[in-house]
């Protein structure tokens, strides 16, 4: 694959994105932080809250346990997005190093695959 620089994408505002992906990753960590207290294990106690809400509190800190799941999956986006913005690698394929289009950074700036690319991926 060609090493190519970041500074060659005229097309792209970088600091823009980064800027996006900066906060976003600060929103994320503030939801993380908001949310703490609802992954916490369930307490058990049988005189202190009927079956169905044990298996509600049990659902809703599973959800949030699974927010949270997502939310890191994000943040490792970010981070790695970022590092590539950082090493000059960002906006190109990491399959088959073509540009990736414009239009497809600037809605989701993490991705690291072109259309086509990403087409072949998900028909895997």
């Amino acid at each position: 694959m060609l090493e190519r620089k970041v500074s060659e994408r005229k097309d792209l505002d970088i600091a823009f994105l980064r800027q996006r992906l900066e906060e976003r990753r600060a929103d994320i960590s503030a939801h993380s932080t908001h949310s703490e207290d609802y992954r916490k294990p369930v307490e058990l106690d049988q005189q202190a809250v009927g079956r169905l809400s044990r298996m509600d509190a049990l659902q809703n800190q599973q959800m949030h346990l699974e927010q949270e799941r997502r939310r890191l999956a994000e943040l490792d986006r970010i981070e790695k997005t970022l590092s590539r913005i950082e090493s000059a690698n960002y906006g190109y394929c990491h399959n088959c190093g073509e540009a990736i289009e414009k239009k497809r950074l600037e809605f989701d700036p993490t991705t690291p695959l072109c259309v086509e690319c990403a087409a072949h991926v998900s028909h895997s």
